[in-house]
């Protein structure tokens, strides 16, 4: 059961009340001038989340008002982002574009109103003019034009008639209003554009403050759910709404998601997109949905993420480690496990001749998962790390005279090794016939347990190590430039490792443990001829730092 918080509390209220008369209907409005991240899917999680609590709707809606930005990229990105998340819009999608016409009817009425005016001043003017929070804005000496002026002006800005940005037009609210926000704000600009739904058929758009507001009413909203930003913009949406005195929804504004090493911003992301410090939006190492969908991490995980670290009022950071831990354990409850070797050293057991098969438990958390068949011959990789020849005290593994265990196959003892100089070229082992299966009959123990793949069977493939994408905890508030603080060790590629040849039979996407090195998925760049494998996530759980032990 999804714990209360202050949001259903008041929806809990709201109920009680009548208010809405017992309607529910939330939405999820991104606009499509970039890729989704984390931080949107605590939002998408929460409103379609809401909605399904209650028996109630939730509408995708692109709020799509600046096509200087927008592209039909981010658009399909996002629709298959929210689908992966496992949530369906059902009938409601929108567009912000859908209800342009109706926007510019109600600009009109606010005209007519005196509520609104034709403005000459550039965007910089206008800046300036707005004052500070210590000082009173000044009124634009267009602020008293005349209605049939200012419908003339809109109409004409409308059809064209002007220059980008030559002509605003502008609420006419309160010069000096305490909320900066209140200060005559900007509803339309003039952008010759072609826009990713309504082509050429505007060349004046309205601000995301005029349109936000006016869309959740057209669609019924009840609850309208955003980030605390937008707390100071509230009274302007109020504001808009009584003045045209249609339908009003009820905002709540909640703390958005920050994650440490991470940085949150579209802008910023573009930024690293554009400058290829990432290989696109969806490098596994980006926070975006669709990088951490390509990096391994499950739509289950990240909805167990956001449901975990709640919904608060005021904003905070989140260690990424929270996250990680997350995705940790639903890849141990669903993850098939197989074997492969990153670092791949021959082992040629010396008194075992043919192949057999040995079986195999394909996830020990998850028994309906089945069992499998995995080859075993006399030739074996295992990794380099594996083997020392003159081992350090407390080093338990594989070295000259010790035996140690192959997973589910045999104990075996090392008795030669061979060298090229100085570099361990292979090494040879006995092995312990009656051992099958990874134990001895007579029940000695082993120190030491080592995953290993078939020579004769295994499959090349490249592994990319992925680590977090910047060295700093919070990179946007270190001095200079953030991406300064990129670590470009963040990506390894390991060329030539060795895995099972289940591993390359399994479709894009597929997410696996790797016994003994983690979490590990197929990534889309893999075709018949190259492997390419993403590692997800090590084994090691750093969750008892998260808490402090």
């Amino acid at each position: 059961m999804v714990p209360k918080d202050f949001i259903r509390e008041i929806i809990d209220e709201d109920n009680a009340s009548g208010r809405f008369d017992g309607r529910i209907h939330t939405r999820f409005p991104p606009e499509p001038n970039g890729y989704l991240h984390i931080g949107h899917a605590k939002s998408i999680c929460l409103n379609f989340g809401i909605a399904g609590e209650y028996g109630g709707k939730c509408n995708l809606r692109f709020d799509d008002t600046n096509p200087a930005k927008e592209e039909e990229e981010y658009v399909s990105s996002i629709k298959d982002n929210v689908r992966w998340l496992g949530f369906d819009w059902e009938e409601r999608l929108y567009f912000a574009s859908d209800y342009f016409e109706q926007m510019y009817k109600w600009a009109v009425d606010l005209i007519k109103k005196g509520k609104a005016y034709v403005d000459d001043h550039t965007a910089d003017e206008i800046s300036r003019m707005r004052g500070s929070l210590t000082a009173p804005g000044i009124e634009s000496e267009y602020r008293n034009r005349s209605t049939e002026e200012n419908l003339e002006l809109f109409e004409r800005m409308r059809k064209g008639e002007f220059r980008d940005a030559e002509k605003v037009l502008r609420a006419r609210i309160d010069m000096s209003h305490p909320n900066m926000n209140m200060r005559d704000p900007v509803m339309y600009r003039i952008l010759h554009s072609t826009h990713h739904n309504t082509g050429d058929e505007w060349c004046i758009y309205p601000m995301y403050d005029w349109a936000h507001g006016l869309e959740d009413s057209i669609e019924g909203i009840t609850h309208s759910i955003c980030t605390l930003e937008f707390e100071n913009h509230r009274p302007l949406y109020d504001w808009f709404l009584d003045e045209l005195e249609i339908y009003h929804p009820q905002q709540i504004e909640f703390a958005r998601l920050n994650l440490t090493y991470t940085v949150m911003s579209k802008r910023k992301l573009l930024e690293l997109v554009r400058k290829k410090l990432v290989s696109g939006w969806d490098d596994p190492r980006m926070p975006t949905i669709s990088g951490m969908r390509r990096r391994g991490y499950s739509p289950a995980s990240i909805r167990d993420f956001c449901s975990r670290i709640g919904v608060a009022k005021i904003n905070s950071t989140i260690a990424i480690e929270t996250l990680e831990h997350a995705v940790r354990e639903d890849l141990n409850r669903t993850s098939p496990r197989y074997m492969g070797v990153l670092d791949p050293l021959l082992m040629r057991i010396e008194n075992y001749e043919g192949e057999d098969e040995m079986d195999v438990i394909n996830n020990p958390e998850d028994p309906s998962a089945g069992r499998r068949k995995v080859p075993f011959s006399g030739e074996v990789y295992v990794e380099r790390e594996d083997f020392m020849e003159d081992p350090p005290p407390k080093f338990y593994r594989l070295a000259p005279g010790r035996e140690v265990r192959l997973r589910n196959a045999y104990l075996v003892t090392c008795t030669n090794v061979v060298k090229d100089g100085s570099e361990v070229k292979e090494i040879v082992c006995k092995v312990d016939p009656a051992s099958r299966g990874g134990d001895a009959p007579d029940g000695r123990k082993v120190r030491s347990t080592l995953h290993w793949v078939s020579a004769k069977h295994a499959i090349d493939a490249e592994v990319r190590q992925y680590d977090k994408l910047f060295t700093v905890e919070d990179p946007l508030s270190m001095p200079g430039d953030f991406t300064e603080y990129i670590d470009h060790d963040s990506l390894k590629v390991l060329k030539g490792c060795k895995v099972e040849q289940i591993v390359g039979k399994l479709p894009h996407l597929s997410r696996f443990q790797f016994e003994r090195l983690g979490y590990f998925c197929i990534d889309p760049d893999s075709d018949p001829d190259r492997l390419v494998i993403n590692r997800t996530i090590t084994l090691r759980d750093t969750w008892a730092k998260v808490k402090g032990k």
